[in-house]
């Protein structure tokens, strides 16, 4: 899983880069963290208030750094890989 921090280095963003990698190795996920602080590739993501954490290249926390169990739910949904529905629920099948 690749974990992208985004922010210009500041107190916050360090925080949050910290939180993330106690929570991967507390979860056993391995993780890719690239820190992000080019304010132009930061505005790529769509974000204006940092810190910010993306995974796989999607911004899924702006603008604070949040509570480390927050931090961990966030790794364990993106981490989970859903099985698709094979229940019929009407319509057409060949």
């Amino acid at each position: 899983m690749k974990v992208q921090i985004l922010g210009t280095g500041c107190p916050k963003c360090k925080k949050l880069a910290e939180l993330t990698d106690q929570a991967a190795k507390e979860l056993g996920i391995e993780l890719e963290i690239e820190k992000v602080t080019e304010v132009a590739k930061i505005m790529d993501f769509g974000v204006m208030s940092t810190p910010a954490l993306a995974i796989d290249g999607k911004v899924v926390l702006a603008g604070h750094v949040p509570a480390y169990e927050k931090v961990k739910e966030v790794l364990v949904k993106a981490g989970s890989v859903e099985e698709p529905e094979t229940e019929e629920k009407g319509g057409c099948s060949f």
